[in-house]
């Protein structure tokens, strides 16, 4: 029997009594043969070892070679890779959160190569069964997707384990417009607020999303024309300690805390930046909240703090997001109104462009769709609508 060329592979009973395999399967950074060794009980498992690592090798799928676990990869992930700029702030907030609170304690263990879908599934399961929401175990199913996502790219997986595995089931929750009527009440009783009547008329007759109306700036509104110009969104406040954590409290309420996180960030996509046409009574409305404005200026004299915002405090400061979805709860009480999300005025916008008869490619740039199935997401058939048509079928059909 000849010799075996250079790099073929080897199968050999060693010393120690187990099974042996080696493989050729390429050239490591250095320039060395990336030779691979696999080591089994008995002749056909290392057989079959052997015959995988050759298919990986002639696929061109190569896995590179290092021992990471879960948890080395997921810190690494966290802290190297998926950080900002790279990312936005707020999404690696959530990918923290997710990493260390959940998917380290659940999965840390495993060996990255050998983590199976079936690992994710079982995590999903017991994250719902300790009363957790199917959305925290989804939020949870796109991170390890996204780590794993980069993991493949870089030859440390061959295929990414949660792409095959289920994601935890997500109820479609209900979502009911206010009727036309509604509408009109909710501005009728934002008129009467001392502050940022004009914020509820901007959500509801443009859709905008909280964060991009509580973004808007006066120089992204021309009144003259009557348009608007969305291009940013208004970030939740992060802070830490300036006392050095001598207050004992949570870093928002420290008397000294400093602000981590900017003020807004630019839109996720380029459909978000945008250019809406305004209606004229909102036109009319922003003239009047500009002049409320100016004599907020004046009341608040030296504690005035020029940003340019369009809604701001009593002091010129941007609106916090949590005061802003507390003042729609109070709006939707004095209105007289069942509750309702804040996400919900958008949604009513989005249905009232649909009872106008807009086109739906005009209707995704108002609202800043980059694709066509949000319409379905978002445009509903309020009751108003069902009448509507009933009516027409009656006329066409009987009368």
């Amino acid at each position: 029997m000849g010799r075996k060329p250079n790099g073929a592979s080897s199968i050999y009973l060693g010393k120690d009594g187990k099974w042996h395999g080696r493989v050729t399967m390429g050239v490591k950074d250095d320039g060395t043969p990336d030779r691979r060794h696999v080591k089994r009980k008995n002749e056909s498992e290392v057989i079959r070892a052997v015959r995988e690592l050759e298919r990986e090798r002639d696929s061109g799928a190569i896995r590179k070679t290092g021992r990471w676990t879960v948890t080395k990869w997921l810190t690494h992930w966290i802290e190297t890779v998926a950080v900002p700029p790279a990312i936005r702030e707020t999404s690696h907030s959530g990918y923290r959160v997710d990493v260390y609170t959940h998917l380290i304690p659940g999965i840390g263990a495993h060996r990255l190569d050998k983590l199976t879908p079936e690992h994710l599934e079982k995590l999903y399961a017991k994250m719902q069964h300790e009363g957790k929401s199917a959305g925290t175990a989804h939020h949870v199913h796109r991170t390890i997707r996204t780590a794993l996502n980069v993991a493949v790219r870089r030859g440390y997986l061959i295929r990414n384990p949660a792409t095959f595995a289920k994601a935890p089931t997500l109820s479609e929750e209900e979502v009911e417009p206010y009727e036309i009527g509604e509408v009109k009440r909710l501005l009728k009783a934002a008129e009467a607020l001392p502050r940022n009547s004009a914020r509820w008329a901007v959500a509801l007759a443009l859709g905008l999303r909280q964060g991009e109306a509580l973004g808007l700036k006066w120089a992204d509104v021309d009144l003259e024309k009557g348009t608007l110009r969305i291009r940013r969104g208004r970030q939740r406040p992060k802070y830490e300690h300036g006392c050095g954590k001598t207050c004992g409290r949570k870093a928002g309420y420290c008397p000294e805390r400093r602000q981590t996180r900017p003020d807004t960030a630019d839109t996720k996509s380029r459909a978000g930046r945008r250019t809406i046409g305004l209606p004229g009574q909102l036109v009319i409305l922003l003239r009047k909240h500009q002049q409320e404005q100016k004599v907020d200026r004046v009341n608040a004299r030296q504690l005035w703090q020029e940003g340019g915002w369009v809604f701001a405090t009593a002091t010129g400061g941007p609106l916090n997001p949590n005061t802003d979805y507390h003042q729609w709860k109070d709006l939707l009480k004095a209105a007289g109104l069942r509750d309702a999300r804040l996400h919900d005025a958008r949604h009513t916008a989005a249905t009232v462009l649909l009872i106008l008869g807009v086109p739906e490619r005009t209707v995704m740039v108002i609202m800043g769709w980059s694709s066509t199935g949000m319409a379905a997401k978002y445009q509903h058939v309020t009751e108003g609508i069902r009448q509507t048509v009933a009516k027409q079928v009656d006329v066409l059909l009987w009368e």
